[in-house]
């Protein structure tokens, strides 16, 4: 637990000093870099099941579309372009290539990391570039989000080690209880309230502590979820952590989980408002 406190205190020390010194820009950068190495862990977890996906060729692509709608959509080149792009690559390679036997396993896999980590973390990308009615609006939306979706995961720990009983999801996350996601699901409430509330300046009007507070119920809750679905992963096959970068954490995925449901979620809710 000691370890994973200071790992999170330098982890949002370290996203702080980024957006505050480097602005939207850099923040950008944050968020490929995580997204193309917790691709490279989703990757390095597949051949512990007999499956050897299109390692450097997925995080070029991976790349690539997590930086579309910064660098190339003004060029019109669309992620979703580079996506289709990426699947039909491994489609044509896993003709000649690969096993077999799982040739249609790998390229089912390969696609699926694809979608399910740049693809849908490239939203918190969008979700930087909203400058209304602040420049810096997008930076304090992703900030919700991020805090939003994490502090669920810390407020359903606590909780659950004070008063836990239900289990959950026993077959996928056999710690996680139904007390400990509802302390989650009121954390969040109360930290979104409170960043809009805060931050009421740089945010649009609608924007209400009061509205933050009802988005961040179903944006905890994608969270929530995203956790199991990583922790699906990782039963299949048959590893702890998705890595050991961060103490007390574990790999970028164990950390990057929440973001892949809860970014476009969040992503459709800022465009409503």
């Amino acid at each position: 637990m000691r370890q994973r406190i200071l790992s999170t205190l330098t982890l949002w020390t370290i996203v702080f000093l980024c957006m505050y010194f480097l602005g939207a820009t850099g923040a950008i950068w944050l968020v490929a870099a995580m997204g193309v190495l917790t691709l490279h862990e989703y990757f390095a977890m597949l051949p512990r099941v007999g499956l050897a996906p299109f390692r450097r060729l997925g995080l070029v692509f991976a790349a690539a579309i997590l930086l579309a709608p910064r660098y190339l959509e003004p060029y019109g080149i669309r992620a979703e372009w580079l996506l289709a792009l990426s699947v039909i690559v491994f489609a044509l390679r896993i003709l000649k290539e690969r096993n077999p036997e799982n040739r249609m396993e790998t390229l089912a896999w390969s696609t699926f990391g694809m979608i399910y980590i740049p693809f849908m973390l490239h939203f918190l990308v969008r979700i930087l570039m909203l400058h209304t009615p602040h420049e810096n609006t997008g930076i304090v939306l992703a900030l919700w989000m991020i805090a939003v979706a994490k502090l669920c995961d810390t407020g359903a720990l606590l909780t659950g080690m004070a008063c836990g009983r239900h289990k959950m999801s026993p077959t996928i996350s056999p710690k996680k209880t139904w007390e400990g996601a509802v302390g989650g699901l009121v954390t969040s409430a109360l930290v979104g309230a409170g960043i809009a509330w805060g931050c009421r300046n740089y945010l649009p009007a609608t924007f209400t502590p009061g509205l933050a507070a009802l988005v961040a119920l179903p944006i905890a809750g994608l969270a929530i979820v995203s956790d199991l679905i990583e922790s699906v992963f990782k039963r299949r096959t048959d590893v702890k952590d998705s890595g050991q970068t961060i103490p007390g954490i574990g790999g970028i995925f164990d950390l990057s989980d929440s973001f892949m449901l809860t970014s476009p979620a969040a992503y459709v809710v800022f465009q409503l408002l």
